[in-house]
């Protein structure tokens, strides 16, 4: 028994001393670091003309004119909860009926819903508070049919407000699950 510990931890040693690295000899030639600290990108690639795309638009115009068009309920994102809830009030039915439709028609297109709360609670409470709000409008748009696969919930607790005043008109607008759609977030 003492043998072959003792054999197990020669074996040990000679595996790590031959993993050990060593500088390079006569027979072998050291590899140079690029050096990036200027800034500049070795790549040939001009920066300068990098433009970012809109994934929303195709020469100029709006792949959905009803996501922006104020007379379409579509441009309605907003979805308000009462103080310390997440259940989703009767009157935004139809607001998130009609989302739905419009992403099991489109299936290609994501939609991002953030939680969000007012500045009352500490952050962790407002945190997850914000999350249980956003699950509840995800798990109502996948009720009616919207693929999982095209919704992603996040809280940000009270971190992005709508309104900055400390009153209850200004709280309960900032009790709310926004939804975004691909090219907004």
């Amino acid at each position: 028994m003492k043998r072959t510990r003792i054999a197990l931890s020669l074996i040990t040693v000679s595996l790590l001393a031959a993993c050990t690295s060593s500088p390079p000899t006569d027979g072998q030639s050291a590899v140079a670091v690029e050096d990036r600290s200027s800034g500049a990108a070795s790549s040939g690639v001009d920066n300068s003309r990098v433009v970012p795309v809109d994934a929303d638009s195709a020469n100029g115009k709006s792949a959905y004119p009803e996501l922006k068009d104020p007379k379409s309920v579509l441009s309605k994102r907003s979805v308000l909860f009462d103080y310390d809830s997440y259940v989703i009030k009767d009157q935004y039915r139809s607001l998130i009926e009609a989302h739905a439709k419009f992403l099991t028609s489109h299936t290609n297109v994501k939609m991002l819903i953030q939680g969000n709360t007012d500045e009352r609670g500490s952050r962790e409470y407002n945190l997850a508070l914000g999350q249980k709000r956003a699950d509840a409008v995800k798990k109502a748009l996948t009720l009616l049919g919207v693929s999982e696969g095209q919704l992603e919930s996040v809280s940000l607790g009270e971190e992005k407000p709508s309104c900055g005043d400390a009153s209850e008109s200004c709280w309960s607008a900032n009790r709310r699950g926004d939804m975004l759609y691909s090219g907004e977030f």
